[in-house]
Order: C-alpha cells, then structure tokens, then sequence
C-alpha cells in the first residue's frame, strides 16, 4: 500500500511540474499584451496637433438637409474666421458629415483665404462700407480706448484681425454670414495713406 501511495504522489508531481510551464506560458503571453496596448497608444499622438499661433473662431453652425433619392441626408455647415491678430484675416464656410470635421475644413478655407488688412495703430485708416447680400456694415475708426463695439458675428472677425477701437453698425440683414462676409469686403477696401501715394505717384505728405 506504501508504495502504491508513493506512486500516486509522484504521478501527482509529475502533472503539476508539467501544468506549471503552461501557466508561465500563459502569465507570459498576458505580460505582453500591454506592449501592443503601449503601440496603439503611441498612434493617438499623430492627432495632435501643433499650436500655429492663428486665431479661429467659429461664427456659426447649420443643420443642412438635403432631399435625395433614398431620402434626407443630414449634413453640417460650419462659418468660421482665421486671423493672426496681426492684420491679417480670411473667411471661410465648409459642409461635413459630423460638426469637427466641418469646423476643420472651414479653418483650411479661411487660412487659405487670408488677406492683409491696413491698420492704423489699433483702429481703421478710415471710414467704410462693406455690403455683402441684403446686408451692409459700417466702419468706423475710433480713438483708443473705445474697444470694439460690434455685435457677435461681426466683433468675431474685427477680433481676429487684430482691431482693437472701432464702432460699427449693421444694416439690412442680421443673418451671420451676410454680416461676417460684408464686414470682410468692407475691411478688403482699406486703403492706407502710402499706398494710395503710390497710386497717385505723390508722397505723403503732399496729399
């Protein structure tokens, strides 16, 4: 019986020395599965983006439908404005799927879009129209201190240029675009004193 007893504890030995190596094999195989956690992690940084140093700014957001054959399509058209603060500005307008990839695609558009604005110092060289639709705003410069007195869609734009004193007031049409777009066509028509010099072939000082 001793030894028969015996025998059942060293079978019993033997399979546990054999399960053992499996169970590493299998700690082993879980140990590494953080590493390939760790890689897919490494590929969330390429969606981060570098800081450019421009202003954007998102003047408005519409739910677009569109009839087709199958039914409604429902889309998203984002109005948004880029500017360095510095004088330079664009306007731009996208349509997308999904609100973020509209609002990127309208912020290509703008940077694309960018033109140089004449300043004087924080305010306008001078008195303007922009029209744009049914819509028109007007410009005025302003001594400093004022700050900007324009409501949303049109103190969005004047803030990304870099403008700091003007007074505007808006006529006709309230809808952001018409606004945004005839506050742009009105900076656009900014003249400053040497370049309308030059046009003439004078100086300065002589108009």
């Amino acid at each position: 019986m001793e030894n028969v007893q015996e025998n059942v504890e060293v079978v019993a030995t033997e399979q546990q020395q054999e399960q053992a190596p499996q169970r590493e094999q299998r700690r082993n195989f879980r140990d590494n599965r953080p590493d390939r956690k760790g890689g897919r992690r490494n590929n969330r940084d390429r969606d981060v983006k570098e800081d450019d140093g421009l202003i954007k700014k998102t003047v408005a957001i519409n739910r677009v439908t569109k009839v087709v054959k199958g039914g409604r399509t429902m889309r998203f058209s984002a109005l948004c404005v880029v500017g360095d603060g510095k004088g330079m500005v664009g306007v731009g307008m996208a349509k997308a799927a999904e609100v973020p990839q509209a609002i990127e695609k309208a912020n290509l558009r703008a940077k694309k879009a960018m033109v140089q604005i004449a300043l004087v110092d924080t305010t306008i060289p001078h008195e303007t129209i922009g029209k744009f639709g049914k819509g028109s705003v007007l410009l005025m410069p302003a001594q400093p201190g004022t700050g900007v007195i324009a409501g949303g869609p049109v103190r969005n734009i004047l803030e990304a240029v870099g403008i700091k004193d003007i007074r505007t007031k808006s006529y006709g049409s309230n809808n952001p675009i018409n606004c945004v777009k005839a506050t742009f066509n009105g900076l656009k028509s900014l003249r400053s004193r040497e370049h309308i010099a030059q046009l003439r072939g004078k100086s300065v000082e002589e108009i």
